[in-house]
């Protein structure tokens, strides 16, 4: 045998000797981690084998395995030409998982495959490794003394140098999408960013300063950074659902923790030890299992409750169109009853007047029927017609500026025969100083007022009605359920606050939420007016938000009275 080669192979077999302990450490390092790597990639790739980023992610870890299993190889074997030829890949694959690792980010985050620009930029970086890897300015000698290669300078630099630009050009990226994405994807990139940078970080910082001191010692280090990577990873697809694969985060979990319990055989010195480790092997296999199961079933009702809302979703938007088209109906029956109504309502009214000659008394008082039901017909059809407008969000407004006293004085007038036929009163009180004009449609203010009215003498038995009008430094705040809230003040000021009270039948306190809702009417108002819609008081709330104001009722319950309260800003711009 040769001479040279006995020596190289008695020098290599002493240094494995001598750093036994040290080698258990080393494959610590390496067989772990690289199964556990290869685990990931080749379950992310099983499931969407389609997918690029998933074929990007399983050409890492094969490349980060191999990268392992040639570096083992380097510190496990005392054959010269086994560590020679070792010890050349090292470089290539270096820089390989780096570039892999810029294609992975680019394709994760962008969800499309990079240019062929940046394809070329990545050959043209790749390609003098490629090519100088066989020569011998990657490797230029061994060295006999310490069992290991020598290094050619500008080879290593060089994909030193590309595999730092590589890992400040992951960053700008990175940085750049964070900026643009939404805010629901920040996170992810955050995690992804910082699970990339620090396996690739502590890969490069190790390997670099290995060479740099001539200590690979420190190079082993550094692959813990996959482990980081990977944990990242698993996050991510536990939490959000990365590469469209729920249960693969904890499956990973279960297979690491079992390849590192098992990867403590490498370290067992007796029975007892090997003994423990198998035990405690089962056992973390028979939790992870029972884990698995459970986040098997977790994901199954999660993908029941997301059908269900799904569905949800979809009925309340067919509900919404429903809506919409009943709204659409109401509007167009209206208008379309309007015509001929005010027609009805018109010639009785002639026709009660005498304008055709002079009727009898029992057809006056039908024709007198017939006009009081055509009026009550036209409210319920503008009532209808202002709640289509409403809802559609067409409901149109003319301000100006305008007296109040004048407002009130009409309507005072208008219902005083009412209530004198029902043997009632009905009194106009004005504070002693002038009211100021106020900026207000006046056609919908008297519309709100005269329902109060109406509805005030309608629920009376006996009695009367009070209008009243203050001038308040501060307006009251109403809540959701239509009770002012003591501590708060409105925003605007000066208000003007108009209340209609009666002697009337009262409004329990429970009731008082639901009377401004459409078509809700209190439980006792029947037994005194069978007619009422429940729609008034909805579309007054809406004009009296409208001009910023607020509307409440206060009643002291059945058979007490009620009051129904007003309050218009005194200086509003529309």
């Amino acid at each position: 045998m040769d001479f040279n080669l006995v020596t190289k192979l008695e020098s290599c077999f002493t240094f494995v000797s001598q750093n036994a302990d040290f080698l258990k450490f080393v494959y610590y390092s390496h067989v772990p981690t690289a199964i556990l790597s290869l685990l990931i990639g080749f379950f992310v790739y099983f499931k969407n084998k389609k997918d690029l980023v998933a074929k990007i992610l399983f050409a890492i870890t094969i490349a980060f395995s191999l990268w392992s299993f040639f570096d083992l190889a380097i510190w496990t074997r005392y054959d010269s030409r086994v560590l020679m030829f070792s010890w050349s890949l090292l470089g290539i694959l270096d820089l390989l998982i780096f570039t892999l690792c810029l294609y992975f980010v680019y394709v994760y985050i962008d969800k499309k495959d990079i240019s062929v620009g940046k394809k070329i930029v990545f050959i043209l970086l790749f390609l003098p490794l490629v090519v100088l890897t066989p020569s011998h300015l990657n490797l230029s000698g061994f060295d006999v003394a310490n069992c290991e290669a020598k290094e050619g300078q500008y080879f290593t630099n060089y994909y030193y140098l590309v595999g730092l630009g590589i890992f400040f050009w992951i960053l700008a990226v990175i940085i750049d999408r964070y900026k643009k994405a939404p805010k629901g994807n920040r996170k992810q990139i955050l995690l992804l960013a910082v699970g990339v940078e620090l396996f690739l970080f502590s890969f490069f910082i190790t390997g670099y300063l290995s060479s740099a001191i001539d200590n690979f010692n420190l190079e082993v280090y550094g692959l813990f950074g996959m482990t980081i990577f990977m944990s990242f990873l698993a996050y991510l697809i536990v939490q959000y659902h990365a590469f469209k694969i729920k249960l693969i985060g904890a499956q990973a979990l279960v297979v690491s923790l079992v390849a590192l319990v098992g990867s403590q055989f490498f370290f067992a010195q007796n029975m007892t030890s090997n003994v423990l480790t198998g035990v405690t092997l089962v056992l973390v296999g028979g939790i992870g299992i029972a884990l698995i199961r459970s986040v098997k079933q977790e994901v199954e009702r999660k993908e029941e409750l997301q059908l269900m809302a799904s569905k949800l979703a979809q009925a309340n938007d067919s509900l919404r169109k429903l809506d919409n088209a009943k709204t659409e109906f109401i509007s167009i029956a209206s208008h379309q009853l309007r015509t001929p109504i005010t027609a009805i309502k018109g010639f009785s009214s002639l026709l009660l007047e005498g304008s055709y000659g002079e009727v009898s008394e029992s057809v006056h008082g039908a024709l007198n029927k017939i006009y009081i039901s055509t009026e009550r017909l036209t409210n319920l059809i503008e009532d209808l017609l202002n709640v289509s407008r409403i809802e559609s969000g067409r409901m149109t407004f003319s301000f100006k500026a305008a007296s109040i006293k004048e407002l009130l004085g009409e309507l005072r007038d208008n219902f005083l025969l009412i209530a004198k036929n029902k043997q009632f009163y009905l009194d106009l009180k004005l504070p002693e100083t002038p009211l100021p004009e106020i900026v207000m449609d006046g056609a919908k203010i008297r519309e709100l007022v005269s329902n109060f009215i109406d509805n005030a003498l309608k629920y009376t038995e006996k009695g009367g009605v009070t209008v009243r009008v203050e001038i308040r430094n501060e307006g009251v705040v109403v809540d959701e359920n239509g009770f002012v809230i003591p501590e708060k003040k409105s925003e605007f000021g000066k208000v003007v606050r108009i209340t209609v009270s009666d002697t009337g039948i009262g409004i329990p306190k429970e009731e008082i939420p639901y009377l401004f809702k459409k078509f809700s009417r209190g439980k006792d108002v029947s037994r005194l007016h069978v007619g009422g819609t429940g729609l008034g008081l909805f579309v007054g709330k809406a004009i009296a938000e409208a001009h910023h104001g607020q509307i409440w009722v206060e009643s002291d319950g059945a058979g007490q009275g009620s009051k129904f309260m007003i309050e218009i800003p005194v200086v509003h711009v529309a």
